[in-house]
């Protein structure tokens, strides 16, 4: 053995190592035991008191994976869950025709008038994957991981052979990643703060199509951050005007002093892939050569 590899050696044995060559000692193997390792011991760190190391690894664990990844920079693509892709809406709405309900064939309806935004979300995440994969600082697309929406973005990344990350929640419902996620880059949380913090940390840009009560509240959390100057401002795309005008009544929001005048601007509507990328462009120079794009990224 060369005696020099001691100079650098590990006095001590890994956490892993100790986990892995540990013996089960027959008189200790029960569910009642505590002679499990801690760090190895589920019932434990389930316990409530362990809360807050709980919390610590959520933060971790994507952190440092991303990290190992080289991921410096991403883009939020947020959007309702229940908006399926023009194909899937077509099917539905052949069936509630087939079925003679009016009621179903105004929701079909109303399901493929919303499609094209599955659409766009696709296009949109291949742009942005195809696009940015020489720049210095490569951009990826990170969704919540879910269907509708979510599985747009994930899939069009997929589509164009570039990597994406999916930040999935445990629900009360099933909630299953979708399948263009990439596999190292699938992660799972318990805690909704941490999740949407790992949203924010390293995003460019947020891009926000039609949704329901998770998309506002991802939205509007964004929009605190950098009204209030605890984030660094950034565009902040709405797909759909016509949606987003109706749904919220934004002048009334000036009119009353509720917001300032000036917070209007932090948000801009858009209506196709294109057109947003266009705006990013502009907004950090994509078309400058690859040594003046610089980074990207900035923590909260």
């Amino acid at each position: 053995m060369d005696k020099r590899t001691e100079l650098t050696a590990r006095n001590f044995p890994t956490a892993e190592q100790d986990a892995v060559t540990q013996k089960p000692v027959s008189r200790y193997e029960g569910p009642e035991s505590a002679y499990r390792l801690a760090f190895t011991d589920t019932a434990f760190l389930l316990r409530e008191d362990l809360r807050p190391v709980r919390m610590q690894l959520e933060l971790l664990k994507p952190e440092l994976i991303q990290q190992e990844q080289g991921i410096r920079s991403t883009i939020v693509v947020f959007g309702s869950s229940r908006i399926v892709s023009p194909e899937e809406a077509s099917r539905q709405l052949a069936r509630a025709s087939q079925a003679g309900d009016a009621a179903l064939i105004r929701r079909a309806q109303t399901q493929l008038a919303m499609s094209h935004f599955y659409d766009e979300a696709r296009r949109f995440a291949a742009i942005v994957t195809e696009r940015s994969r020489e720049h210095d600082t490569p951009i990826y697309v990170v969704t919540g991981g879910g269907p509708g929406i979510m599985e747009a973005g994930n899939l069009g990344a997929h589509e164009v052979g570039g990597k994406s990350i999916g930040l999935n929640i445990v629900l009360p419902h099933e909630q299953m990643p979708n399948p263009y996620i990439t596999p190292e880059l699938c992660f799972q949380f318990h805690y909704f703060g941490l999740r949407k913090m790992h949203f924010v940390m390293r995003s460019i840009a947020l891009v926000c199509f039609p949704g329901g009560f998770g998309t506002l509240d991802e939205l509007f959390e964004v929009l605190t951050l950098v009204q209030t100057g605890k984030s660094r401002k950034r565009p902040i795309l709405l797909f759909g005007r016509e949606f987003w005008e109706r749904l919220i009544n934004f002048d009334v929001l000036v009119e009353t002093g509720m917001i300032g005048a000036e917070d209007i601007g932090l948000f801009r509507f858009v209506e196709g892939a294109e057109e947003a990328w266009s705006i990013l462009e502009a907004e950090y120079g994509f078309d400058l050569p690859d040594t003046q794009t610089g980074d990207f990224a900035i923590d909260i």
